[in-house]
C-alpha cells in the first residue's frame, strides 16, 4: 500500500509526503519520522500504522489532540480522502493515488472554537517563520524520512 500525507497549505497549494515505513510517528521531537517543530504539536503527537492493508491513527497522549475529519480521536481507522489535523496542520490521506484530486476538507466538519482559531493563527505565524519546519518537511519529501 502506497500511502502519502498531503499537507494542505494556507495558500491553497499542497505538498506530498510519502509515509517512510509501516509505522510513522509524527511529533515535535527530532527522532520522529515526521518532525513538526511547533509548540502546539506534542513531542510524540500521533502514530500512523499500516497493518494488513488497514491504516490506523493513534493519538500518543498529545495535549492538543489528533483529529480525523474534524473529530478528536484516540484511535481510528482512516481511509483515502480522510483529513488529519495535527496542531495547525491539515493533511489529507492519499492511498494508492486516491483521491487523485486533493481538496480542502469541508469547513463545516473542520470548525474550531474561537480559542482554537487564535491558537491556529499564532501557529500559522510560527509555521510561516519556521525555516526548520520547511527544511524538515522538504527533507522528508526528498528522502522519505526525517
Amino acid at each position: 500500500m502506497d500511502t502519502n500525507l498531503v499537507l494542505l497549505k494556507k495558500n491553497g497549494s499542497h505538498k506530498l509526503f510519502p509515509l517512510p515505513s509501516s509505522v510513522t510517528v509524527i511529533g515535535r521531537r527530532r527522532n520522529c519520522d515526521l518532525r513538526i517543530p511547533l509548540i502546539s504539536v506534542s513531542r510524540r503527537h500521533c502514530q500512523l500504522s499500516c497493518d494488513n492493508g488497514a491504516l490506523k491513527i493513534r493519538n500518543l497522549s498529545s495535549g492538543n489532540g489528533t483529529y480525523v475529519n474534524g473529530k478528536r480521536v484516540d484511535e481510528a481507522a482512516i481511509r483515502a480522502g480522510d483529513s488529519i489535523k495535527i496542531g495547525p496542520l491539515t493533511f489529507v490521506i492519499q492511498i494508492d493515488g486516491q483521491p487523485q484530486t486533493i481538496a480542502k476538507p469541508d469547513s463545516a466538519a473542520q470548525k474550531s472554537s474561537p480559542k482554537e482559531a487564535v491558537t491556529e493563527n499564532i501557529a500559522d505565524k510560527q509555521l510561516d517563520n519556521s525555516a526548520e519546519l520547511v527544511d524538515d518537511l522538504d527533507s522528508l519529501e526528498e528522502t522519505g524520512s526525517a
